[in-house]
Order: structure tokens, then sequence, then C-alpha cells
């Protein structure tokens, strides 16, 4: 299977399953360019970052390299399976696994995080899951504190979702209630863009 029929499996199948965006071990890692995300990230050390919609971890381990056991990374997924796979994998490190939806109350301190990462998830949630979603990373984000979103282009790409429910940058803008900052490509069809938590 070549790389844009398995990726259109891989969205196809992102579809949000009662309450919870469910990724089933799928996951767009070969499709996104990580360095490019991690350069435009910026993450320093001594930093706390929250991977949302982790999937199996492979940016969380990521952060966790840059950070050299210093701050704090939390990898959050509703998928037990997923987490309990990741906590095992990951002991002794910085990063700690939790099974939580970013759409509810996590059990992470208020205003204790210097970025959230959300790749390819906001797509899969309904109007009512983003509203809590932006709820809840205003709770969590210190003050000047990022929120990185990757999303598929909203235009005809060979896999994908439906069009209805991707976002352009412009949409996200429109949405997303914190001051929107870099908008980069990060692989072919998908973009990064990053907010500030500006009060």
């Amino acid at each position: 299977m070549d790389k844009e029929s398995n990726l259109s499996e891989t969205l196809k199948d992102e579809k949000p399953v009662s309450t919870a965006h469910r990724h089933r071990g799928k996951t767009s890692e070969s499709f996104l360019n990580k360095d490019i995300i991690l350069k435009e990230l910026d993450i320093l050390p001594g930093q706390t970052i929250l991977d949302a919609g982790c999937g199996n971890g492979y940016m969380a381990k990521e952060f966790s390299k840059i950070l050299n056991n210093t701050g704090k990374v939390y990898a959050l997924d509703p998928d037990t399976e997923a987490i309990k796979t990741l906590k095992q994998k990951t002991k002794g490190t910085n990063i700690e696994p939790i099974e939580a939806d970013i759409t509810q109350t996590t059990p992470i301190e208020g205003l204790s995080i210097d970025l959230i990462y959300l790749s390819t998830v906001l797509h899969g949630f309904s109007e009512d899951q983003i509203t809590n979603f932006l709820l809840e990373a205003k709770r969590l984000l210190k003050p000047k504190a990022r929120l990185a979103i990757i999303e598929i282009q909203k235009q005809d790409t060979p896999f994908g979702p439906p069009l209805d429910i991707r976002f352009s940058p412009e949409e996200l803008k429109e949405i997303i209630n914190l001051t929107p900052k870099t908008l980069v490509e990060v692989g072919q069809y998908f973009y990064m863009q990053i907010f500030e938590n500006i009060e």
C-alpha cells in the first residue's frame, strides 16, 4: 500500500466515536515533517508540554528527548490500550501518560502547561467538543504559553476526511480564542498553526 492510500485509510478511520475522538492505533506520523515541527515549536529545557491525543506517543518521545530529562511531557489520550502500552515504554522518563480526553477536564494542574500540541485531532471533534477543548486549553495554559494545532489542508487531496469537517487556517483563527502566530507547512497537505495565550 502506498503512502497516500495508507493515509487515506488512516484519516478515514479518524471519526468521533461516542463522545471521544478515536484513532484506533492509526497515526499520521510518517506523513509529517518532524524536523520542521520541532524547529517551529522551539521547545526549551524545563518546559511542561501536553501532547493531547498522543496516540502511540511518538511526538511525546520527541519532546522528551529535547527536554533532556528536564521539564515534563504529559501524553494524553482516551485510548486505554495506547496509554497502557505507552506507560510500559516510557518508565523512568519525564513522560507521564494519562488516559483522559482533552475535551473534558483533565487531572492536569491549571496554568501549568507551556505548550499544548494537538495533531490531526481537531477535525474529529464536534462543536461542543471544540468548545470544551478550548475551555480546558485556557485552563491549562500559562500566560504566553502556546497551542500548536496540526491539520490537513482544506482542499481536494487524494486522501483524508471529508472537506466539510476540515479546517482552513483562516477558520482555525476564527474558532481558537488565542492569538494566532506562526503558520507553517509541515508535510504535503498538512499545516501547523501556532497560537499564543496572550490576555
